[in-house]
């Protein structure tokens, strides 16, 4: 054992020591500011242009330090993810644990290495501040923690899903992608920062963050239930939305140099639908329908997503609904549009039928304008929607294009539609141009060569448009996976004439596009006609848009409604001028699904207004 040392033990009268310090004079020394460790977590820095609002930093901290102040001067753009909300810092509760910082999605949000506030004892409020870039009294300041790989709380890849290679589906319309298993969805579900940016893209307001959140508590049903809140077509736009939603995620608005990819929203709506038996989804959907009956009727025209999804409304809230449609078949374009590869049939018959168990009535093959006139339906039913899509293409109007050769991308898609996508129903061409850069156009292509594939063993079609290819409004997936097929894409060339030579189309003649609109923003293409290109081909296909057939409407009623560019005339809720009709989907917005939906939504919601004489505020009804 060591032996202990008296003089190690110290004296007692030691602390008297301190006694000689009260007869000296007291100095003070000017407080400076000492450099800060160069990953010190000092005042808050906001970069403003790169801050999306999306409150993420809001929602992650714990102490309620950070409060979205509305910077009416900023940018607002929430259809792609934009708002002008700006996080600002209570320094009277931040700990500056950085959480902020880790979690921001944009990397907008970092501390500096500032950390001396001086302020009077009354001014509180100095205390509450709005970051900005140059620091909290306005100044240049170096930054401390900032955001880095090794701190970033966000998975910014994608969880992988299978799909078909291209080799494997060339020849066939089997579905592409295979759908994400549990373990995956659970994976990808758990990426999302719940900051709901989708929500306020989503033309229908779904609920993806709820129903994501859902999904990642292993609450399928759940999930089902609450995309039934906004949209009766989830199993189509699981598969084929445009998913705005995506493009507004907060993951996808980066300016981090490592990137990041949104939140896969479609794949897990997609995923949560076929998770739950269909059986049990009529069943949670049922619930939601009203027990009373209004006595009112409605007459829908069309049974295509707008059509079907004001029937869904207008049924759960006691109306009767008959919807006349003009196929043999109810989906509209989804149907006749949407190849099986894309778009399995039996995903879009599920969507049909929870929406008829509902009591929703549909009469197939049953022509408005033909077998019942519309004068008819303004005396049987209290309402009418017209909602008709659009079903012809328009054409370019180029020497040639009236040769029985030169086909519409929907007509032949229709028929393809019509045969269950065993058989086009249309002699298939060794050789085929498409006219067109959109989604139609990438489908018609697509269709195309899988029956080539299957009749040639080759496939020979090339797709081409005016624009440059970087501007083509097709998904990138499809320009992507069109090529992986073996179609060819020509951008930036103008149609100029079908070539035909003994009644037999030859080929079609383009011309290099030098621009496509003016200085004024109007479309007028111009053209080097030095630079002549002709694609070799037995058929040339139109796919530059759509317009609806309103012929059904009879002269008198197309006399008294007003139009606006070919298109009937709605208001913001739908109504026309005629009082008792409305109309919604494509034949009044353009092709796209999901909005479509919305459009079916907005137009149930005035008709119940209508009907039943309660005031509609704000998009919402409000019952007297």
């Amino acid at each position: 054992m060591k032996k202990i040392k008296y003089e190690d033990i110290g004296s007692i009268l030691n602390p008297l020591k301190n006694l000689q310090f009260f007869a000296r004079k007291p100095i003070t020394e000017d407080l400076e500011p000492r450099p800060a460790a160069k990953i010190y977590r000092g005042f808050h820095l906001n970069d403003m242009e790169k801050c999306i609002g999306c409150s993420t930093c809001q929602k992650i901290c714990d102490n309620a330090a950070i409060t979205m102040v509305k910077v009416p001067h900023l940018k607002e753009d929430p259809v792609n993810g934009i708002k002008n909300l700006r996080p600002a810092i209570d320094y009277g509760r931040c700990c500056w644990c950085a959480l902020c910082v880790d979690i921001c999605p944009t990397g907008a949000i970092e501390l500096s290495r500032e950390y001396v506030h001086v302020c009077d004892g009354d001014e509180v409020d100095s205390y509450f501040i709005l970051p900005q870039e140059k620091g909290i009294h306005g100044t240049e300041q170096e930054k401390g923690w900032t955001k880095t790989a090794s701190n970033d709380l966000l998975a910014r890849t994608r969880t992988d899903m299978g799909e078909m290679t291209p080799e494997a589906r060339g020849d066939n319309f089997k579905e592409i992608v295979d759908g994400y298993t549990d373990e995956q969805a659970i994976l990808e579900a758990s990426r999302c920062v719940q900051c709901g940016m989708c929500h306020d893209s989503c033309p229908t307001h779904m609920h993806a963050p709820e129903y994501i959140r859902a999904i990642w508590k292993g609450n399928v049903e759940e999930a089902v239930e609450w995309m039934y809140e906004t949209n009766p077509f989830s199993h189509v736009c699981g598969r084929v939305c445009t998913h705005r939603c995506e493009t507004a995620c907060s993951l996808n608005q980066t300016g981090l140099p490592q990137g990041s990819e949104p939140i896969a929203i479609r794949w897990l709506k997609r995923y949560a639908m076929d998770a739950v038996p269909h059986e049990r989804i009529k069943e949670i959907v049922a619930r939601k329908k009203s027990q009373e009956k209004t006595g009112k009727t409605i007459a829908i025209i069309g049974a295509g997503p707008a059509g079907l999804t004001a029937a869904f409304d207008l049924v759960k809230r006691g109306h009767d609904v008959q919807v006349f449609e003009a196929l043999p078949k109810g989906g509209g374009m989804t149907r006749y549009g949407i190849p099986y590869y894309r778009l399995p049939d039996d995903s879009l018959e599920r969507d049909i039928d929870v929406i008829q168990s509902m009591g929703v009535k549909i009469e197939y093959n049953t022509r408005i304008g033909e077998q019942i006139s519309m004068a008819q339906l303004h005396t049987d039913y209290d309402a009418v929607v017209l909602a008709i899509g659009l079903q012809s293409g328009r054409s370019t109007r180029i020497p040639g294009s009236e040769h029985k050769d030169t086909r519409s991308a929907v007509e032949l898609l229709r028929l393809i539609g019509n045969h269950d996508g065993d058989e086009a129903g249309f002699d298939i061409p060794r050789t085929a141009v498409v006219i067109g850069g959109g989604n139609v156009a990438m489908d018609i292509a697509r269709s195309l060569a899988r029956y080539q594939k299957q009749r040639f063993n080759q496939v020979e079609i090339i797709v081409t448009a005016i624009d440059e290819l970087e501007k083509f409004p097709a998904d990138k997936e499809e320009i992507k996976e069109s090529l992986e097929e073996g179609i060819t894409i020509i951008p930036s060339r103008g149609p100029q004439q079908v070539m035909i030579e003994n009644d037999q189309i030859k080929g079609l003649k383009t011309w290099h596009v030098e621009s496509v609109f003016d200085s004024d923003g109007r479309f007028a293409p111009q053209y080097d006609d030095s630079d002549e290109q002709i694609y070799p081909a037995e058929m040339v296909i139109e796919a530059i848009g759509q317009m609806a057939e309103t012929e059904l409407l009879g002269n008198t009623l197309t006399e008294q409604l007003e139009w606006e560019r070919g298109r009937i005339k709605v208001a913001q809720d739908g109504s026309t001028s005629a009082p008792w009709l409305w109309s919604a989907g494509d034949c009044v917005n353009g092709p796209d699904v999901v909005h479509a939906v919305a459009d079916g939504h907005r137009v149930a919601e005035s008709i119940h207004a209508c009907l039943t004489g309660n005031k509609v505020s704000d998009g919402k009804l409000n019952d007297e």
